[in-house]
């Protein structure tokens, strides 16, 4: 059986009135799913806790795909998040995360954005919000009907494909300040985790089987 490798960053930043519980409970979640399977091994960083960046960049080098946690502060990830991602995608110049911004002196008006060196890896982040799910959807309110992924979640799409890697669907959870259900939240990611990584792995060897 292939072993797939997992890297979970937990970016539930523990700041001001937030203790990142939330976020704490999705990433103490993703851990016991997948050491509770087969065929997975798994790292984890928590951005909360003193990291080496060479250790982190070894890690998405290490890994076939990287789990992002993170709660949405202002639109933005938090800052101890983006300052983890900057610190380490930094120390990943030309170390393995990216060799350059693609493109060349000869032509520089195209390929910015193809000098990453993760190709062939994954990631998925998941995201939780004050905002409620209709937000997003209804007419007339606040995101004007553009969902997480094409809104607040672009330049962090963006971020991941400069360094090559391709998105796996993620799961956004609304609502969890005021109106928070985390026993129905547990239920649905549990579900997203295992369609994404046990259904589609078995889909993969079946086919992979048949081939041989």
């Amino acid at each position: 059986m292939e072993t797939r490798k997992i890297f979970v960053i937990n970016g539930g930043q523990v700041f001001g009135h937030s203790g990142g519980r939330f976020n704490h409970t999705i990433f103490n979640a993703t851990l016991n799913f997948f050491k509770s399977q087969p065929g997975f091994e798994i790292r984890s960083t928590d951005i909360n806790h003193d990291y080496d960046p060479i250790q982190e960049v070894e890690n998405y080098v290490w890994a076939d795909v990287i789990i992002y946690h993170t709660p949405i502060w202002w639109f933005q990830v938090p800052n101890g998040l983006k300052k983890y991602i900057d610190v380490v995608f930094t120390e990943g110049h030309q170390k393995g995360i990216y060799k350059s911004d693609g493109r060349s002196s000869a032509n520089p008006d195209i390929n910015y954005g193809t000098g990453g060196l993760l190709q062939g890896k994954k990631y998925m982040v998941t995201t939780s919000w004050n905002a409620p799910a209709t937000a997003f959807t209804l007419p007339g309110e606040f995101f004007n009907q553009r969902s997480v992924d094409d809104g607040v979640l672009f330049g962090f799409h963006r971020m991941n494909a400069f360094t090559g890697m391709t998105p796996l669907t993620g799961i956004h959870f609304h609502d969890v300040e005021k109106n928070a259900d985390i026993v129905n939240d547990m239920k649905l990611y549990q579900e997203h985790l295992t369609k994404t990584f046990i259904n589609q792995k078995q889909e993969n060897e079946y086919l992979s089987n048949s081939y041989n």
